[in-house]
């Protein structure tokens, strides 16, 4: 159902059962999958790519040009997945010639406020809390939570399911499977209740802390550090995550603060 007051573009691609309340304003190089529902006053702008069952609550404005001085008009898109909650005044700008496309997955909550800027790749089953702001070319790892009025620096790197405390300023990377907080932010914990409630054994979550605890409590450099893991504990995709995240890192990882 479109409403008569909102205005769509002839050549946007609306697929089935889509509801676009009043005062939408949709632009022609716009797609947006079966079963969406636009909620009044959203601006959707060219190059948006937006899922199935998503919601888009008022005052959203979805693909709008970065606000970046390299940008220079070049076609670009800014992807949404299926299943994705954008809530009130949810600014997600497209992408540049760095990447080509901004990126966020399924099953996403987006609260009030949150801007993503040009070409940062959200995974999938993220939350980003009121009034979190992530600077260009971010990335977040999958089940991610990002709690409200955080700051993200460009080009930093979050792992997956980890947890950032809110009014955080993430400067460098965040780890795999970690609680962030405090000011400079820093590695308090495992993110040990978020893992259970995705079905990680206490077997596991043990394993993950453990690699922690050499990672940032013995008195050992990185490279020290991530050679012992790597010798102490068997492969798997956790280890292996967070071995990799380490030695990938180009901004740096934060710092421990537990003693």
């Amino acid at each position: 159902m479109i409403h008569k007051l909102a205005y769509v573009h002839p050549d946007a691609r609306i697929g089935k059962d889509v509801t676009i309340e009043p005062f939408v304003t949709i632009a022609a190089d716009v797609e947006i999958g079966d079963g969406t529902w636009i909620g009044p006053n959203t601006t959707i702008m060219d190059g948006a790519r937006i899922g199935k069952n998503c919601k888009l609550f008022p005052g959203a404005v979805i693909s709008a040009i970065p606000q970046d001085k390299k940008f220079q008009g070049e076609i670009t898109t800014a992807e949404i997945g299926d299943n994705t909650t954008i809530r009130e005044c949810v600014t997600v700008n497209r992408g540049t010639i760095a990447a080509g496309k901004t990126i966020i997955g399924n099953n996403n909550l987006l609260m009030a406020y949150v801007h993503v800027a040009h070409d940062c790749i959200i995974a999938n089953n993220c939350i980003l809390v009121n009034n979190v702001g992530l600077a260009g070319e971010v990335v977040v790892g999958d089940w991610a939570i990002i709690a409200g009025a955080t700051v993200v620096h460009q080009f930093v790197h979050i792992g997956k399911h980890s947890i950032i405390g809110g009014g955080s300023k993430v400067r460098i990377d965040v780890p795999p499977y970690i609680t962030a907080d405090r000011d400079p932010l820093s590695y308090v914990g495992i993110n040990s209740v978020g893992l259970r409630r995705r079905a990680f054994t206490n077997e596991k979550i043990n394993e993950i802390q453990d690699i922690y605890r050499t990672l940032y409590l013995k008195s050992l450099n990185n490279s020290q550090a991530l050679e012992e893991v790597e010798k102490k504990f068997p492969e798997s995709v956790e280890r292996d995550e967070i071995i990799s995240f380490f030695k990938d890192s180009s901004r740096g990882v934060i710092r421990s603060s537990v003693k």
